[in-house]
């Protein structure tokens, strides 16, 4: 309900930005979301780190299963924050962030520092699949503020895919940026799991079993095969479909339902990506990854290899 309320509450007061000229109304609203994502950071022990679309909603449905089945929560609720935490002091508050808005908060944009204090739960993807996952949220399920707040091409833009995954901004190489600079930071918090999308694709139960012991609360295998089980993604598209987790907003229900890429469970493919592109297309894209004198996690030598292959 708490989702539901900000949703109902914070449209209003975003639209309100839209008085202001366009340069105070992203100044205002990404400094009023540094100061939400500031206070929660303050109240936690534990982050999940990301950039959007790295397929954070499928691990926190994995996890909301998992809770509903160890711990007695209600079907239907999903971990937000600490909402669980409440219903059962055992269950610890998770922050899901993308970190993109701390700093217009706190003034500090060389370094992670804000986080230096706290256990992450590092989830990373292939950055090619990221970008062209987040061409397809940006253009059926991302709000005209959200797209102003974080320059992302204007809403109903006719922008390529090709042009949108290669933009400075909000493309392949932001993305890239990001992962290098999480990489370069983690060892200075106090505590960090990595868990590659792709790894946890192949195995789920091991990758949630390794986030739920980061997290202090194991579980047997069973309850691990009923919360994978429970969020696979036949499961996940009906569970959108019909609007189970009403209770956590926009997040798990589809732009448009006659349209299979405005669901927020989509495709999930990994190197799914390339069916998107033609052969230039994909080796600029990959020339790109590839080029970068550090690859972030390992992804710019698996751009190397497949460019070899």
């Amino acid at each position: 309900m708490h989702a539901v309320l900000r949703e109902m509450v914070g449209q209003p007061l975003e639209s309100a930005l839209f008085v202001l000229p366009r340069r105070q109304q992203k100044a205002i609203g990404r400094w009023l979301r540094g100061r939400e994502e500031a206070r929660k950071l303050a109240r936690t022990e534990h982050v999940l780190m990301s950039w959007g679309k790295s397929r954070r909603t499928w691990l926190r449905v994995m996890l909301s299963r998992f809770y509903q089945v160890a711990y007695g929560i209600p079907d239907g609720r999903m971990l937000e924050f600490d909402n669980l935490q409440r219903a059962n002091p055992a269950i610890p508050s998770l922050f899901f962030t993308h970190g993109n808005y701390l700093r217009d908060y706190t003034g500090n944009w060389d370094d992670k520092r804000a986080f230096y204090g706290k256990k992450i739960v590092m989830l990373i993807r292939d950055p090619r699949d990221i970008a062209v996952s987040q061409y397809f949220q940006w253009k059926f399920r991302m709000r005209p503020i959200k797209k102003m707040l974080n320059d992302y091409p204007a809403h109903g833009a006719d922008v390529p895919i090709f042009d949108f995954v290669m933009d400075v901004n909000v493309g392949l190489p932001a993305i890239i940026g990001f992962l290098e600079t999480w990489e370069r930071e983690l060892p200075r918090v106090r505590g960090s799991v990595v868990v590659r999308y792709e790894d946890m694709r192949a195995d789920p139960g091991e990758a949630l079993g390794r986030v739920l012991a980061f997290l202090g609360t194991p579980g047997t295998d069973q309850q691990i095969r009923e919360a994978v089980a429970y969020a696979s993604y036949d499961n996940m598209k009906q569970l959108e479909e019909k609007r189970v987790f009403w209770l956590s907003g926009f997040r798990l229900r589809p732009g448009d339902q006659a349209n299979p890429e405005s669901y927020k469970v989509r495709r999930g493919k990994v190197g799914g990506w390339r069916d998107y592109f033609d052969d230039p297309q994909v080796a600029a894209i990959d020339a790109l990854l590839a080029a970068r004198p550090a690859p972030p996690f390992g992804y710019g030598a698996l751009a190397s290899a497949q460019r070899s292959a």
